[in-house]
C-alpha cells in the first residue's frame, strides 16, 4: 500500500511540473503585457527583467503554501488516503483546465482555479464520508473553511470592479495633466510622477517579496523593535514617505543631468516586481498542492499507521517548504516564459482588448456589450453638456492627440499604447495589491492587473465608437470565463474525486490517459494554428506608392489564384469520391480567405492613409481588386457549402459523366491561368493580351456543360437535388472564370495606365 501511496507522490509531483508550464503561459500576461505592449525596453530586456523577478519571487515562497494545507478545508477532519485522493483530482483537474483556457487563450485565475478546485474535492469527498455515516448535510461546516470561500467569492467580484474604476480614474487624472506629448513636460513633472509610481512599486516589493523571506522576522532597534513585516504593514505613511522622497529625488536627478527616460525606467521596475509578485504568491497554486502531498506522505510513513486510520490535523500546522522544490519550480518558470508561445496567445488577448490603434477585434459585439456602450455614451453626452464649455475645451484639449497621426497609421509592429499608460497600469495594479495584502483580503493578481488595464484604455480612449461594442464584449466574456473557472473547477474536481474513490487506481491511470490525450490535442491544435498564422497571406497592402502596388499585387495574384485551385479541387475531390473530408478540407481554406478578405475590407482606411501619393489610381485598383476577391470567395464559399450539404444529407451521388465535366474544366481552366501566372511571376504584361483572348473560349466551355445537362435533365435525369447541385456548381464557376478574367484585365489595364502604355 506504501508502493502505492508513492506512485501518487511521483504522479503529483510530475503534474506539478505541467502545472507550472500552463500556470505560467497563463498568469505571464499579469506582468509582460505592460511592458510588451509599450515597447518601452526591448523584448529581450523584457524577459529577463521578469526571469529574474520569477526566479526572486520563487525563492521568497517558503511561507506561502498554507492555502493548500488548510485554506479551504479542515485537514483534521480527513484521513491519509482521503487527503491523497483529494490533492490528486486537484492537481489532474487543474492542469487541465489551464491548459484549455491557454489553448484559446483567455486569461483566468490560477488562483481562484486552486482554491475552487479545492474546495469542490473537499466538499465531495465530505458528503461521500457524511453519507456513509450520519447522513447530516449539516455536518458539511465541519469540513468545510467556509468563510474562507466565500471571502474568495467576494474577492472576485471586489477585484474587477475596483481595479477597472481605479484604473480608468487614475489614467484619466495622468493623461489629463501629461497629456500625450508627456515627454515634453517639465523635468519636475515627469519626476514627480515617476516619484509617485517608483514608491509605490518599490513598496509593493516590500510587501509582497519579503514576507515570504526569513528576514521578515528579524527585529531592529530603528525600527522600535518591530519585525521588518509588521513595520511594512503598520507603518504605511512612514515608509512611504521615505520611499517618495528618495524616489523623486533620484528620478529628478537622472532627468536632470543623465537624460535618463524615466518612464522606461517605471516599466522596468514595474515588470520586475510583478514577476516578483506572481512567482512569490501564485507559485503555491501550482506546487502548493504536490508538496502538501508530499508532506503528508513523510508524516503518515513514520506513523506506521494504517492509510484510513492516520488523521491529518498534521496539515494544520505551519511547516516550512524545501529550498530545493522553489529552486527547481523557479526554473521550470523561468524557461516556460522564454519559450511558451501560449503565454504569447494569451498576452496578445490582453494587448488587443488594450491596443490604442487598430487591431482586427477578436470578440463579436454580443447585446450586453452594445447596451453598456449606449450607456456610457449617453453618460458621457449628460456630463458634457453639465460641464462649462471652458472645461469641455480644456479636456479636448488635452486628449486631443489621441486621434492624430497614431490612429492613423495600421502598423503591427507600432506599441499597443504609451508608456504613460504602461506605467499607470504597472503603478496601480501594485497600489490595489499592497492594499489588499496589508487588509489580508484575498485578491487574484490577474483579476487585478487585467482589470487595471482595461480600465486604464477605457480613460485612455482606446475604445472609440469604431470599437467599444467589440472591446466591452471582449471584457465580458474574459470575465464570464473567470466565473466558468471558478464553476467549472469545483464540480470538475468533486467529479473526479468521487471517481478516484470508486475505481482507486485504475480510475486515476484512466482520467490521467485521457487528460493527457486532451491536452495533446489541444497542443497539436495550437500548434496548426501557429501554422496557419505564420503562413503568407493572400493578399497584402504594405506599399505606399503606385508602383509598390502594382508590384506587390502581381505576386499575391499567383498565391490567389494558386488558393482558387486548391480550394476548387477539393471540392471535385469531395464530390468524386463522396467524401466530406476533402470538403471540409475546402471549407477551412475558405474560411481563411473570408477572413483575409475582412482583414482587407477593415484596413482600406489605412491603405488609403498610408500613400505616399495623392493618384486614386492605387486606391481604385486596391478597392477593384479587393471587390472581385470578395466576390470569388463568395461564389466559392456557395458551392463548397451547398456540396458539403448534399453529400452530408447522404444525397444521390453525382454521375461519373459529371464529375468527369467538373476535373475537365478545372484541368482546362487551371492549365490557362497557369500560364497567366507565370506571366505575372515574369513580369511579362504583353502576354496577358494572349490570356485575355482566350475568355470566350471558357465561357463557352462551361456553357457546353450546361447545354449537355440541360438535356440530360430532360431525357434522363432523375434526381433533382443532383441536377440542382451540378447545376449550381456549373453556373459558379462560370462566375469564378469570369472574375479571375476580370481580374486579370483590370492588373493589365491599370499597369498600362502607370506606365503609359
Amino acid at each position: 500500500m506504501e508502493n502505492l501511496y508513492l506512485i501518487l507522490v511521483i504522479v503529483l509531483a510530475v503534474l506539478a511540473c505541467g502545472d507550472l508550464v500552463v500556470g505560467v503561459s497563463n498568469d505571464a500576461v499579469n506582468f509582460l503585457s505592460s511592458a510588451v505592449g509599450s515597447k518601452a525596453i526591448s523584448f529581450k530586456s523584457i524577459m529577463i527583467l521578469a526571469g529574474l523577478g520569477v526566479a526572486f519571487g520563487a525563492l521568497f515562497s517558503s511561507g506561502l503554501m498554507e492555502v493548500a494545507r488548510k485554506g479551504i478545508f479542515n485537514p483534521g477532519e480527513f484521513y491519509f488516503d482521503e487527503i491523497m485522493l483529494i490533492f490528486t483530482a486537484v492537481m489532474l483537474t487543474d492542469i487541465l483546465l489551464l491548459d484549455f483556457f491557454n489553448t484559446i487563450g483567455m486569461p483566468t485565475s490560477t488562483t481562484v482555479s486552486i482554491v475552487f478546485e479545492l474546495l469542490g474535492a473537499a466538499v465531495f469527498m465530505s458528503l461521500i464520508k457524511i453519507s456513509s455515516t450520519t447522513g447530516d448535510l449539516s455536518d458539511l461546516v465541519n469540513y468545510i473553511n467556509t468563510s474562507k470561500a466565500i471571502q474568495i467569492i467576494s474577492g472576485i467580484v471586489l477585484s474587477v470592479v475596483v481595479a477597472l474604476s481605479v484604473g480608468a480614474i487614475v489614467q484619466w487624472i495622468c493623461r489629463f495633466f501629461l497629456t500625450y506629448d508627456f515627454e515634453k513636460n517639465a523635468n519636475w513633472i515627469s519626476a514627480l510622477f515617476s516619484g509617485i509610481a517608483l514608491s509605490a512599486i518599490t513598496y509593493f516589493i516590500l510587501m509582497k517579496g519579503i514576507k515570504g523571506t526569513p528576514y521578515a522576522e528579524l527585529k531592529f532597534d530603528i525600527i522600535g523593535g518591530m519585525k521588518i513585516k509588521d513595520f511594512i504593514e503598520l507603518e504605511v505613511l512612514k515608509v512611504t514617505l521615505i520611499n517618495f522622497i528618495f524616489w523623486f529625488g533620484l528620478s529628478f536627478s537622472l532627468i536632470q543631468f543623465f537624460k535618463i527616460n524615466l518612464y522606461k525606467l517605471i516599466i522596468s521596475v514595474g515588470t520586475f516586481a510583478l514577476a516578483l509578485a506572481f512567482a512569490g504568491n501564485d507559485l503555491v497554486n501550482f506546487i502548493g498542492v504536490p508538496i502538501a502531498a508530499y508532506q503528508s506522505y513523510e508524516v503518515w510513513v513514520v506513523s506506521g499507521s494504517a492509510a484510513s486510520d492516520f488523521g491529518m490535523g498534521v496539515l494544520a500546522t505551519k511547516v516550512a517548504t524545501p529550498t530545493v522544490f522553489l529552486v527547481l519550480s523557479g526554473f521550470i518558470m523561468v524557461l516556460t516564459l522564454w519559450f511558451s508561445t501560449k503565454a504569447r496567445k494569451v498576452l496578445k488577448t490582453s494587448l488587443d482588448l488594450s491596443n490604442q490603434g487598430y487591431v482586427k477585434e477578436r470578440f463579436q459585439p454580443s447585446l450586453f456589450s452594445k447596451l453598456i456602450v449606449k450607456f456610457f455614451q449617453s453618460l458621457s453626452d449628460i456630463l458634457t453638456n453639465i460641464l462649462p464649455e471652458k472645461v469641455n475645451k480644456k479636456i479636448e484639449l488635452q486628449f486631443s492627440e489621441s486621434t492624430t497621426h497614431d490612429k492613423m497609421v495600421n502598423d503591427p509592429n507600432a506599441p499597443s499604447f504609451d508608456m504613460v499608460r504602461a506605467s499607470v497600469n504597472l503603478t496601480v495594479a501594485a497600489i490595489l495589491i499592497s492594499i489588499a495584502t496589508s487588509y489580508k483580503l484575498p485578491l487574484s493578481t490577474t483579476y487585478v492587473t487585467f482589470m487595471v488595464a482595461m480600465g486604464t484604455s477605457l480613460a485612455d480612449k482606446a475604445w472609440g465608437r469604431d470599437s467599444a461594442v467589440y472591446r466591452v464584449s471582449g471584457v465580458i466574456n474574459v470575465v464570464f470565463g473567470w466565473f466558468l473557472t471558478a464553476i467549472t473547477a469545483f464540480f470538475v474536481s468533486g467529479i473526479i474525486v468521487s471517481l478516484i474513490h470508486i475505481g482507486g487506481v485504475q480510475a486515476i491511470a484512466i482520467i490521467l490517459f485521457i487528460i493527457l490525450v486532451i491536452i495533446g490535442k489541444n497542443f497539436i491544435k495550437h500548434r496548426n494554428d501557429e501554422i496557419e498564422v505564420d503562413k503568407e497571406k493572400i493578399l497584402k497592402a504594405e506599399s505606399k506608392s503606385m508602383k509598390g502596388v502594382m508590384d506587390e499585387s502581381s505576386g499575391n495574384i499567383i498565391k490567389f489564384f494558386k488558393r482558387v485551385d486548391v480550394v476548387y479541387g477539393a471540392l471535385v475531390d469531395g464530390l468524386s469520391k463522396h467524401d466530406l473530408k476533402s470538403l471540409k478540407k475546402g471549407k477551412k481554406n475558405i474560411k481563411r480567405l473570408e477572413n483575409e478578405v475582412e482583414d482587407l475590407r477593415e484596413n482600406i482606411f489605412y491603405f488609403i492613409k498610408n500613400l505616399n501619393e495623392p493618384s486614386l489610381s492605387a486606391s481604385n485598383f486596391y478597392i477593384i481588386l479587393l471587390s472581385y476577391i470578395e466576390d470569388l470567395a463568395n461564389d466559392l464559399d456557395y458551392i463548397i457549402s451547398k456540396s458539403y450539404k448534399h453529400i452530408d444529407n447522404d444525397h444521390e451521388k453525382l454521375k461519373l459523366s459529371q464529375i468527369r465535366d467538373l476535373i475537365e474544366i478545372h484541368d482546362f481552366t487551371k492549365s490557362i491561368f497557369k500560364n497567366s501566372m507565370e506571366t505575372f511571376d515574369n513580369n511579362s504584361i504583353s502576354d496577358i493580351e494572349l490570356i485575355l483572348n482566350k475568355r470566350d473560349l471558357i465561357k463557352g466551355k462551361i456553357q457546353e456543360k450546361i447545354n449537355a445537362q440541360i438535356e440530360l435533365t430532360r431525357n434522363i435525369e432523375t434526381s433533382p437535388k443532383n441536377t440542382t447541385l451540378y447545376f449550381n456548381i456549373l453556373l459558379k464557376s462560370k462566375d469564378i472564370y469570369k472574375i479571375k478574367v476580370n481580374l486579370i484585365e483590370e492588373f493589365y489595364n491599370t499597369y498600362k495606365q502607370i506606365n503609359n502604355l
